[in-house]
């Protein structure tokens, strides 16, 4: 049974966006007010809701709601997308009577394809199986409402003790292609029962988002969508205010978030694969960033791995296109902790050989040191498939 804090509830709908045969609309309402904090695209192509988001937050970083609709992302449309989603937070707000919430407490996230307006028609007739359901759904239903080309609802919940007793963390996404973040992952909520002032938990978020969907990627792309917000209530009515306090709480929600980026990566568009790639010894956190996406975007690595190809070569002229400043004589490779790369020239061993069975597991551990500092980086990567095309080819139809 899925962990759940204090004061929320849930509520979905199936609204036909895209499919008439599964919910594709679902809301997380506050019992209360709430700290809010959110973190965004860098994509400069953002969507509507990533605009109205900013707005509402960068005004009160205070919110009642978290809404979510799959099959529109509401994307590149303009002056009539903005003013669209500013509707649809009056139709939550409105199906959320009980709740007492007005629009401007509501967040809104959208998934789908790109440059279609909203379906305001399907909106309206939604809204009252919309607040039939709300709080009678649960945390999996909306994890599911979010879903697109995902493969499996993503969820992580956990209990924490701050010293002024117990509190709650739930964390849900939804991802599997268009992935490689900056600031979130395609769409993501976190919600806890704890009382954290809204400065310290932006300052939490965004330090989890570093650490979990900013370290990750499945094809390189980055979304016009992509967004993470989250909610404190207060409603454990214990609070999250010395060091200690923010310090235990901000190490959870990293650790649900990094579950939650792992499970992406897992669900990647076709994928078979994660490969944990960690670069050390670069001149800079920033170096090694470089090295790693370098390696983790490659198609010709991606497609070795499909394949179960221990073909290093692709890893190290990867790495050597990448811009990071090293020293080729520097570096060691290892893949599943067998040494295969260093001064230059691979191992004397059977690579091949001793590899194959590495390349065979799911999870893949790709160790570069670079041997030139004490920066590091570590990245989550899916391979690429076949699927994967499939998918993409036909997303549309």
């Amino acid at each position: 049974m899925t962990i759940v804090p204090k004061g929320y509830s849930f509520g979905v709908a199936a609204a036909g966006f895209k499919r008439p045969d599964r919910n594709d609309l679902g809301i997380i309402v506050s019992s209360g007010e709430a700290s809010a904090a959110g973190v965004f695209t860098t994509n400069r192509f953002q969507a509507a809701p990533v605009l109205v988001c900013r707005e509402l937050l960068g005004g009160r970083p205070l919110a009642r709601a978290l809404l979510v609709n799959s099959g529109q992302a509401n994307a590149c449309t303009g002056a009539e997308g903005l003013a669209n989603c500013r509707e649809t937070l009056k139709i939550a707000a409105k199906a959320a009577k009980g709740f007492n919430i007005d629009a401007r407490d509501v967040l809104p996230t959208s998934t789908g394809v790109i440059g279609a307006q909203l379906k305001m028609d399907k909106w309206a007739a939604a809204a009252p199986q919309l607040a039939a359901s709300l709080g009678k759904a649960t945390a999996m239903d909306v994890a599911k409402a979010m879903m697109t080309t995902d493969t499996f609802p993503k969820l992580s919940a956990k209990t924490i003790a701050l010293p002024g007793g117990e509190v709650r963390v739930l964390g849900m996404c939804k991802g599997a292609g268009m992935i490689s973040p900056k600031m979130a992952t395609m769409l993501g909520f976190v919600i806890t029962d704890a009382d954290v002032e809204p400065t310290d938990w932006q300052q939490i978020l965004s330090f989890a988002a570093d650490r979990s969907f900013n370290a990750l990627t499945v094809d390189g792309d980055t979304s016009t969508n992509d967004t993470v917000l989250a909610l404190a209530n207060g409603a454990s009515r214990v609070a999250a205010r010395d060091a200690k306090s923010i310090r235990l709480l901000r190490d959870c929600v990293t650790r649900i978030c990094q579950e939650l980026s792992y499970r992406i990566v897992q669900d990647a568009e076709g994928g078979t694969k994660v490969a944990h790639i960690a670069v050390t010894g670069a001149r800079s956190n920033a170096q090694a960033e470089l090295a790693a996406r370098a390696i983790g975007n490659s198609p010709l690595v991606k497609t070795a791995l499909f394949g179960c190809d221990p073909n290093w070569g692709r890893i190290v002229a990867a790495l050597g296109r990448s811009g990071a400043d090293f020293d080729p004589e520097a570096v060691v490779l290892r893949i599943g902790g067998i040494l295969v790369f260093e001064k230059g020239q691979p191992a004397p061993e059977d690579l091949d050989a001793l590899l194959a069975p590495i390349m065979r597991h799911q999870d893949v551990e790709i160790a570069l040191d670079l041997g030139g500092g004490r920066g590091s980086f570590t990245l989550l990567a899916s391979d690429l498939t076949k699927r994967y095309i499939e998918i993409n080819a036909d997303y549309r139809t």
